[in-house]
């Protein structure tokens, strides 16, 4: 089935790499204007730099989705620049800082950094992209969970945690706007390609081999893409509140 986005405008946070990045550029193959929104300049104006040579168009924004006014401004300049905003992919997130601790060995630290950017972040563009859509008549809005949203994960408790609760937030959220026309689901990746897992993977040999799936491979920023793009698309018209794990087939084990 051929997705297309022509002339959607898609919101993409964490778009400086990894899934944010894979995404932004599929959105723009199918027709879609970008604005993307992250942390890292450097790489997220190279994402840009990747769109425009594809001949599409799109903007970076630097953004921080732990703190409210970054994201309503963020928002705003979509908006101010494209007059409307069709679809999100809230997908800026980070892992456990340092070392895997248990959970009683996790510092407050860890908890709230971890927690304001993964779901706190998840929840504030949520705050600002559901009033824009609901003034359009509707939009589509993807979350990016986890694997570990689903089940447990031991040495990442509040990782875990913070996947969880997008997945609560995502469900809730989806219920209250129905009706109106808003489509809210999550994507929850298994083990995927992309620099944070390469940085994880790095402090032991046995990483990978424990945490594939029955596919017996890591996935693609790619693959989460595609199903991004068809969660925000007409071809997903009839999916809500649904919490889609693209992880090989490990949490089915």
């Amino acid at each position: 089935m051929t997705v297309v986005l022509e002339g959607k405008i898609a919101l993409i946070t964490g778009g400086s790499s990894g899934i944010g990045r894979a995404t932004a550029l599929a959105f723009a193959r199918r027709g879609g204007k970008v604005v993307i929104a992250d942390v890292d300049i450097k790489g997220g104006e190279e994402t840009v730099r990747m769109i425009k040579e594809m001949r599409g168009e799109a903007l970076f924004v630097k953004t921080d989705v732990s703190k409210a006014a970054e994201v309503e401004a963020v928002i705003n300049k979509a908006v101010k620049t494209y007059g409307r905003l069709d679809c999100a992919h809230n997908n800026a997130g980070i892992g456990t800082l340092g070392a895997r601790p248990f959970t009683a060995e996790c510092t407050e630290e860890n908890w709230d950094r971890i927690i304001s950017i993964n779901l706190k972040g998840v929840w504030l563009c949520m705050k600002y992209e559901i009033p824009q859509m609901l003034k359009q008549g509707g939009g589509a809005i993807v979350n990016t969970s986890s694997a570990a949203g689903l089940v447990g994960l031991a040495g990442a408790s509040t990782y875990a945690a913070s996947k969880h609760g997008v997945i609560g937030l995502t469900k809730t959220a989806a219920l209250e706007y129905a009706p109106k026309g808003i489509r809210i689901n999550a994507v929850c990746p298994g083990l995927i390609h992309t620099p944070l897992i390469e940085r994880i993977s790095s402090k032991g040999p046995d990483f990978e081999e424990v945490r594939l799936g029955p596919i017996g491979r890591m996935g693609t920023p790619e693959e989460v893409a595609e199903a991004v793009v068809w969660l925000c698309s007409e071809a997903a018209s009839f999916v809500t509140g649904h919490a889609m794990a693209v992880d090989g087939g490990k949490v089915a084990m």
